[in-house]
């Protein structure tokens, strides 16, 4: 539920209600910094300097490629909901952290696809309306969240937490913003600038920092 309800749901709720994608980034990027403060309180779990380092490079990087976007379609109900998804992707790396050796990681995401269905089915039963359009696009659309997303990236995501360190795997998420901003240059056709470059150098820099001491590989 904190991985595919709150934290999906809480994004795609906030871009629903008319927060840019580069904003979005931007709050989600917060999420190792938090993920590292929870990590030292419930796991006991201690940053070097270097890695503290590391994690600043990261949130800069972030930030100056969304640096030009910051003033596009922030509302108040999208900016809660931005934090709803930061806080619970945050908790549910802890969480899962603590449970990691208990679940082997094909029954772990069963588990947490058949609890997000029967959180969404709730939700939907008490907000939605029952009609579908079944279309090309919702159909690659679809295919891409279960394959790509909830197969795949969480899948990773599970691994990485049984290998690491619970805030050295979240450092990743520093990447998220400017992998974003490449990709949507090569697929959507929008402008990758010197300074887009810039700053997915300084995160690329950070994140390289944050995860290169590291006691498992």
């Amino acid at each position: 539920m904190l991985f595919h309800g709150f934290y999906l749901g809480g994004v795609f709720y906030a871009l629903s209600k008319g927060i840019s994608a580069s904003l979005i980034a931007l709050i989600v990027s917060l999420q190792p910094i938090l993920t590292s403060i929870l990590a030292r309180i419930y796991l006991n779990e201690k940053l070097t300097r270097n890695q503290w380092l590391g994690m600043s490079l990261g949130f800069c990087g972030a930030f100056i490629i969304i640096l030009s976007d910051l003033k596009e379609g922030l509302t108040l109900l999208a900016f809660i909901s931005g934090l709803v998804g930061l806080i619970s992707s945050s908790l549910g790396i802890i969480w899962q952290k603590k449970i990691v050796d208990e679940l082997p990681l094909s029954a772990n995401n069963f588990i947490q696809a058949f609890s997000a269905s029967i959180f969404y089915i709730i939700i939907t039963l008490c907000f939605e309306n029952y009609y579908i359009n079944f279309t090309y696009s919702l159909f690659m659309a679809m295919s891409w969240q279960i394959f790509a997303v909830s197969l795949g990236a969480f899948l990773i995501l599970m691994w990485l937490l049984e290998h690491n360190k619970a805030n050295e795997t979240s450092t990743l998420f520093f990447l998220i913003t400017p992998v974003s901003a490449l990709m949507a240059y090569y697929v959507l056709d929008e402008r990758f600038s010197y300074l887009d470059f810039f700053g997915l150098f300084v995160s690329s820099i950070g994140v390289f920092m944050a995860t290169k001491y590291q006691r498992k590989t």
